[in-house]
């Protein structure tokens, strides 16, 4: 089964996955650049027993919204009526997105302006990226990196 089919297939199942199958798919995918990014995603997490897990879920995360490389809403969630905004106060302000190395592979990534947080992404399909966080307390006690799904709206 290809990385796509199965990532698929664990969203759709309820997105319960092991840390080493998420860190196993993550090598199989291709890297992005910045600029295919640009636009607004919607986001999803995986249950992997991740310490970071339901964070996101309790401040109501819809996605990410990238306008350019350098204005960036990383947390765009939903009020109580359903209307998205941008979470600024948990994210602590917005991020912009480059090209950092992670795990020996240039890839697209978003860096947070007010946290020690960066999020890499790679290509499952042509609307759908998978990402991992990486950097100062998100990272499990042991070494194990949060991952997350974007999707295209």
């Amino acid at each position: 089964m290809d990385a796509r089919t199965r990532i698929h297939e664990i969203q759709n199942q309820g997105g319960k996955v092991t840390p080493d199958e998420l860190d196993q798919l993550w090598t199989t995918l291709e890297t992005v650049r910045p600029e295919e990014m640009l636009g607004a995603w919607k986001g999803s997490e995986f249950v992997s027993g991740h310490p970071f897990e339901g964070n996101l879920a309790r401040v109501r995360w819809h996605g990410k919204t990238f306008t350019s490389l350098t204005d960036v809403t990383p947390l765009v969630c939903l009020d109580d009526e359903g209307n998205k905004y941008a979470n600024i106060d948990f994210a602590k302000g917005g991020a912009s997105l480059w090209t950092v190395e992670f795990r020996g592979e240039p890839t697209a990534t978003m860096v947070y302006d007010g946290r020690p947080i960066l999020d890499h992404f790679k290509r499952v399909d042509d609307a759908t990226v998978l990402g991992v966080m990486n950097g100062k307390g998100v990272m499990a006690d042991d070494g194990r990196h949060y991952y997350f799904m974007l999707e295209r709206e």
